[in-house]
């Protein structure tokens, strides 16, 4: 019995990039199934000045406020409310201010609904009592503008959206080694062999006249 040749085919010079970008999906939605789900609750303090303050007093006492929200005095105050030790509790929230508006976000984080919420709101209680207690001095005072209250969806990547970054990951990554990796060799028409680019010949240079050579020609 006679035993066909098989030929085997080199992958295309293009295979790291759908490689890649599947081994990213695969790892983005593993980690959108295993990862555990992060929840994010914010809380709302917003200043506002008194009689005698200037108006413009409220955004830079709001930027102050929220610059020593996750300070040490304020996390000590806050940790009891919020029920967990103090460099932990610094690890689970942020503070965001904005340029245009005296008002102060403060947001917990938990892998639980309404321990997120309490965070949030421990250390917005602890902001509105430290900022209220200077009032008289500063002619700004702190309000609450709005409690946290439990969320109802994660804020962590779902499956479909690891996924989805996964993919865009692994394919940039691809694209990027199809950049970087060397110039395969040229492949034969015919046969399909890969075929070395010719070498480029070598410039003739004359060699140099020798001494007898010269007396020679000037002798004739």
């Amino acid at each position: 019995m006679r035993w066909a040749a098989v030929r085997v085919r080199r992958l295309p010079v293009w295979w790291p990039l759908p490689a890649l970008a599947a081994a990213g999906a695969l790892c983005g939605g593993a980690y959108g199934l295993l990862a555990t789900p992060q929840y994010a609750a914010t809380s709302y303090v917003v200043a506002v000045t008194g009689k005698e303050a200037q108006p413009g007093a409220a955004l830079g006492f709001a930027q102050a406020y929220g610059r020593i929200a996750t300070s040490d005095s304020t996390i000590a105050y806050a940790r009891v409310a919020a029920g967990m030790p103090a460099p932990e509790l610094r690890g689970r929230v942020r503070t965001e201010t904005s340029p245009d508006s005296p008002m102060i976000a403060i947001t917990g984080t938990s892998d639980r609904p309404g321990e997120a919420a309490d965070i949030a709101n421990a250390v917005a209680d602890a902001v509105f009592v430290s900022g209220n207690q200077v009032a008289k001095n500063t002619g700004v005072q702190l309000l609450s503008f709005s409690r946290a209250i439990p969320p109802a969806e994660p804020v962590s990547p779902s499956a479909p959206l690891g996924a989805a970054v996964g993919a865009a990951t692994g394919g940039l990554i691809g694209g990027l080694v199809l950049l970087v990796r060397p110039r395969a060799r040229r492949r034969s028409a015919g046969t399909g062999t890969d075929v070395a680019p010719a070498a480029t010949p070598a410039a003739s240079v004359p060699a140099p006249a020798t001494q007898g050579s010269a007396a020679g020609k000037e002798r004739v």
